[in-house]
């Protein structure tokens, strides 16, 4: 039986006719979402655990929410680089070639190769990504600006100072490193994909958003996590293969540095490749603006952590950074000393440096340099004087460097066809693997769900703690209506529900989603709608939930953070989607429930999960991270799938919705009964899944039309 709520007021009790009396709707304006979006230029404090056993959890969470927003959850196949190497010039201590490499079928990585001459044994070696200086590799200061650098103490040589670039190169080289710099994604000679959409991209290409030929920044491509910063961080990922395959190199000691979006490059690689042994991003890690460019910015990346906590992730492997008059600027007393205090609690705080240069501009110059030198030199331990001071030296010229010529024809440069042909091969190799390991438990538990966990941003484990504040309580024909308000209070969230629980409740609570939220539970006289009532008369309990913003009038979009750089990464990349944040909260009133926070409810035997219409991918995504915490689901899915979606501020649109094989993958996420209509027939995924787990019986595949569906779920979820 279900405890009587007693309350003083005749105006909450209807005895005689079945109606249920209008009750006031919840007050939920203080929900923490519904203030300002999270922007790049936020800030991103970074608090270091108290215990050094708690680090490793963190780490990994996080280390997976990089990958699986650079859409390398799991990698992508690593074809032959097949890397030609010609053009050889001897400097007489040092010699420089030029490479090119397939780091994906047909997409080319360019650059130059410095090797020292005269080294015993095998030599360290250095990835230097270059950062945002417009043809970075190829280019040359003018006379004017590097005379005032000189005079400002950037730079010391009139000839060598010329490229900053070629100064690290060679300098590194001398000191018995082998040396690759590659060309960022539309610079100097990567131009397979220009300049203007790389690092420029403004507005949507309605010709590049096909459901069979999509191109970068596309809904399709956000869809399955497929951006310009996973390319460029998959670019890193083969040259270290490409640097570890040249024989002269030590495998154990290669570092890599890179200035401003090299030193994005930078952190990404430190953070998601362990092979890396030093680190030195330059002029980047910061608690301030983290990263302007689309090249910089993916969907889910820095929901929840920032650049600081990304540099973190090396710990506690040695690691520099540096200071300017930037974004930086106040590194030493926010962010950094953090970093020391993680540092020192996995025994590694000498392994940790910051340069300090607030005086100077954004830069790589000379001064920065020598602190990298010295940084490597002090933990490669090559045996030079410190400081390490660089040596002039003749710069090669724009021909000398360049990767092509007559003999080496460059790919077609600024070539749709080939972006779209580029995509469709992440697709289809990440269908494939993606496909394998969904069919096995194996697979499931430890890419899948994980990858669940970061699309919908958050675990049922961190739910978060909530409260019930009760709004209005009736009773009518032995049916008690309760309304309030769910406070998660870890999260800042508020979720509306209303609750109707028989007087003969057995147990038994069903999560019931639908288009009209609460409003679903019932017809406009107040009467529960056949379903509901059909599952009242069976003795469950049922809740509606104003999921939010799901009743605004008109229907709610995302939201966006800016106008004027269609990229969704910028929204996405630090705020969750609307379907995340409905999912976020089926999770607190599953929490609620099994806690008990109800009140005179107490706590259910079993809770369980229905949804219609547009509510279903937020049950699915919901039920993909709850678990065995949902004894059984039933959902009318329409057929729907996040692949049909064209427009990433579609209130239905997920990040990486696609790529987990799509609405069938959150299903088969957990093989615990489910009844599913709008289906014509189980995918491979689902029926993989159950079959795998031994329970094909708890897929149940319905033949109801949507008109009758709701009814139809109701018998299977009370049904033994």
């Amino acid at each position: 039986m279900c405890p009587v709520i007693r309350s003083p007021s005749l105006a909450f009790v209807v005895a005689a006719v079945g109606l249920f009396l209008p009750l006031a709707a919840p007050v939920t304006a203080d929900d923490a979402r519904l203030g300002p979006q999270k922007t790049l230029d936020g800030f991103f404090p970074f608090t270091p655990p108290t215990d050094a056993a708690a680090w490793p959890a963190r780490r990994e969470a996080v280390r997976r929410r990089v990958l699986v927003s650079l859409g390398l959850w799991p990698e992508p196949t690593k074809t032959p680089l097949e890397p030609v190497i010609h053009g050889r010039i001897d400097r007489g201590d040092y010699t420089v070639e030029k490479v090119s490499f397939q780091s994906l079928p047909g997409l080319f990585v360019t650059g130059n190769l410095y090797r020292p001459n005269h080294v015993t044994g095998r030599a360290p070696g250095v990835l230097f990504a270059h950062g945002h200086w417009r043809n970075a590799r190829l280019a040359e200061e003018t006379p004017e600006k590097l005379r005032a650098e000189i005079a400002g103490g950037e730079e010391r040589f009139e000839q060598g100072g010329r490229s900053r670039f070629q100064s690290l190169c060679v300098q590194a080289a001398r000191m018995g490193c082998v040396v690759w710099q590659w060309d960022m994604l539309g610079e100097s000679d990567c131009l397979q994909l220009s300049h203007e959409l790389v690092h420029r991209f403004a507005k949507q290409r309605p010709d590049m958003n096909a459901a069979t030929g999509w191109g970068l920044y596309s809904p399709r491509a956000e869809a399955r996590l497929q951006s310009v910063m996973g390319l460029q961080a998959w670019n890193s990922v083969r040259s270290l293969d490409f640097l570890r395959s040249l024989p002269e190199v030590d495998p154990e000691r290669i570092a890599m540095t890179g200035s401003s979006g090299g030193g994005t490059q930078t952190m990404i690689l430190a953070a998601i490749d362990d092979r890396l042994a030093l680190s030195y991003p330059v002029v980047m890690v910061s608690t301030a603006m983290q990263g302007g460019c689309t090249c910089e910015n993916a969907s889910l990346l820095r929901i929840g952590t920032g650049n600081v906590e990304l540099a973190a992730l090396f710990a506690p492997k040695p690691q520099g950074m540096n200071t300017a008059n930037d974004w930086t600027k106040e590194l030493a007393t926010t962010g950094f000393p953090e970093l020391q205090r993680l540092y020192g609690l996995l025994g590694a705080k000498d392994a940790v440096a910051l340069q300090r240069g607030e005086h100077f501009r954004h830069n790589y110059n000379a001064v920065t340099r020598s602190g990298f030198y010295t940084f490597l030199n002090r933990h490669f331990r090559l045996g030079l004087p410190a400081p390490v001071i660089e040596r002039d030296y003749e710069p090669l010229s724009r021909e000398e460097l360049t990767v092509w010529d007559a003999d080496h024809p460059a790919p077609p440069a600024n070539d749709p066809a080939f972006e779209k042909r580029l995509l469709s091969w992440l697709a289809a190799d990440s269908d494939a693997t993606v496909g394998r390991l969904a069919a096995t438990a194996d697979g499931m538990a430890e890419v899948l769900r994980p990858a669940f966990e970061t699309l919908v941003g958050r675990s049922f484990a961190d739910a978060g703690k909530v409260a019930w504040e009760q709004a209005d309580d009736a009773l009518a024909d032995g049916i008690r209506r309760t309304s309030g308000v769910v406070r998660n209070q870890t999260h800042g969230e508020e979720v509306a529900v209303t609750l109707l629980a028989p007087d003969a409740w057995k147990g038994d609570v069903i999560i019931w989603l639908g288009d009209r939220g609460r409003g679903s539970l019932a017809d406009e006289g107040g009467r529960p709608v056949p379903a509901v009532a059909r599952l009242l008369a069976g003795g469950a309990a049922v809740v509606g939930v104003d999921l939010f913003r799901h009743t605004e009038d008109p229907p709610a979009k995302n939201r966006t953070v800016r106008e004027d750089r269609e990229a969704a990464g910028y929204t996405y990349g630090y705020n969750h989607p609307l379907l995340a944040q409905r999912a976020h909260d089926v999770l607190t009133v599953l929490t609620a429930l099994q806690r008990g926070a109800f009140g005179a409810l107490g706590r259910p035997r079993r809770v369980m999960l229905a949804a219609f219409g547009e509510t279903a991918p937020v049950a699915a995504a919901a039920r993909a991270v709850a678990g065995a915490a949902i004894a059984k689901t039933a959902l009318d899915t329409h057929g729907f799938r996040f692949a049909e979606l064209a427009d990433w501020r579609d209130p239905r649109f997920l990040p990486g919705g696609v790529k987990y094989l799509d609405l069938p993958g959150f299903l088969a996420a957990h093989p615990l009964p489910l009844w599913l209509a709008g289906e014509p027939e189980p995918t491979a995924a689902e029926a993989a899944a159950y079959a795998a787990f031994g329970r094909p019986d708890w897929l149940v595949q319905a033949t109801s039309p949507s008109e009758t569906a709701p009814l139809a779920a109701a018998d299977w979820l009370i049904n033994p």
